[in-house]
């Protein structure tokens, strides 16, 4: 979530002590003395909130707010205000202030009501994030979510392999989005407009692949769990295959393709055909940081289909979500975001077999990785920006066994 605040006061003191105040909640302070001083950092993507009083020589309080409202309507604007001046922050409150504080105020109020802005405001750049992906012409951004380095990568390789035309073998854990992936590919792909078939393998006979390559043709033809093909499905498809399909093939699987070859399980020749290009889905266990913008995707998607207003997922909740492994991966993530809209209990699986110890430090483990993907593997600046002394920060990064260099694009 985000934590910058744009702090407006043109009394030095104030400015100091309550910008003081707010670095000790490990905000991300900016001061100014006026609104000549502000302007510039008010912008439709600040990633944070303003805190002004509304008394200043010049443009006052009141200019500042009806500016950010200028700039952005959803941006959070919270005024400071002297004792004969609250009938005035009313006012402004009217005029779309998310809050007002009379002076002088504690520091406790004034976090307090921080916390809820700076909430708002997260919830709103994440929507407007999510909303960008949607109306995006980049299928690989619209629908294949995360902020990690795996993630980027994921959509990196997807984007190369789509437009070659060729086979492609989608491999994963059950539930990470194999299909979703293969969809993807298609959509990106010489053949996106045309058709895109998605059969079960395990349900195909010896003469259906042909039907399916005919019914597909000018699109793309999606072989759910490839593994399970039978023998004589097998040799029907590596036929069709070399002789030219009319569909593009995508294969997707969740099994060791190369184990089930060395046993004799597999048709060594399909095998090689359909691993031409191979795409492999990183599992949430691997890639923890994005746990949080998938589970607020699924939120809100799941909030939509029950016909209620969106839910606010709480740090706390999501940091519990991040310290489990998530065997069912990205399908039993959507189950819990269900649950989580419908208020039915949470059933936090694998993390309650851990102590706090265990979960924090997977926790902290996605928060470096994900620090070191921001900072495109620059160890000096992810320490900078998580504020841990360099030394610290190494030290976590031995005892976690993470290598920057594996964070470099």
């Amino acid at each position: 979530m985000t934590r910058k605040v744009l702090l407006v006061d043109d009394d030095a003191a104030v400015r100091e002590a309550l910008g003081q105040t707010l670095e000790l909640a490990d905000l991300d302070v900016t001061t100014c003395g006026s609104f000549v001083a502000a302007k510039d950092h008010i912008t439709a993507g600040f990633g944070g909130v303003i805190v002004s009083d509304i008394r200043m020589p010049g443009r006052d309080g009141f200019h500042l707010l009806g500016y950010a409202r200028e700039q952005d309507p959803e941006l959070p604007v919270i005024l400071l205000t002297g004792e004969g001046d609250i009938p005035m922050a009313v006012k402004a409150m009217g005029q779309g202030a998310f809050d007002f504080l009379e002076k002088p105020c504690a520091g406790a109020d004034l976090l307090a009501v921080l916390e809820r802005a700076l909430k708002t405001r997260a919830l709103v750049l994440e929507n407007r994030r999510l909303k960008q992906q949607l109306e995006s012409g980049d299928p690989a951004a619209r629908l294949l979510f995360g902020v990690s380095p795996q993630a980027e990568a994921l959509r990196a390789r997807v984007r190369s392999v789509a437009p070659t035309g060729a086979e492609v073998l989608v491999t994963g854990a059950p539930g990470s989005g194999i299909s979703k992936v293969a969809e993807v590919v298609h959509l990106m792909s010489p053949v996106g407009q045309g058709p895109f078939l998605k059969r079960p393998s395990a349900s195909l006979g010896p003469q259906d692949f042909d039907q399916l390559c005919q019914d597909a043709a000018g699109g793309s033809l999606f072989l759910d769990e490839v593994s399970a093909l039978s023998e004589p499905v097998q040799f029907a498809v590596l036929e069709r295959l070399e002789q030219g399909p009319d569909a593009r093939v995508i294969a997707g699987t969740t099994a060791d393709l190369n184990e089930l070859v060395e046993r004799g399980a597999f048709n060594a020749e399909l095998f090689y055909r359909l691993d031409v290009m191979r795409i492999r889905i990183p599992s949430l266990a691997e890639r923890r940081e994005d746990i949080p913008v998938i589970f607020r995707h699924y939120v809100a998607q799941a909030a939509e289909q029950a016909g209620i207003e969106v839910p606010d997922v709480g740090s706390d909740h999501l940091a519990t979500l991040m310290a489990q492994d998530w065997p069912g991966n990205a399908r039993s993530l959507m189950s819990a975001a269900m649950r989580f809209v419908l208020g039915m209990p949470e059933e936090i699986g694998q993390a309650a077999e851990l102590g706090l110890a265990e979960q924090m430090a997977q926790v902290e483990r996605s928060l470096l990785i994900a620090a070191l993907g921001r900072q495109n593997g620059r160890a000096a600046a992810a320490a900078q920006a998580l504020r841990v002394p360099r030394k610290t920060f190494y030290d976590k990064l031995a005892r976690y066994g993470i290598r920057p260099e594996d964070y470099r694009r």
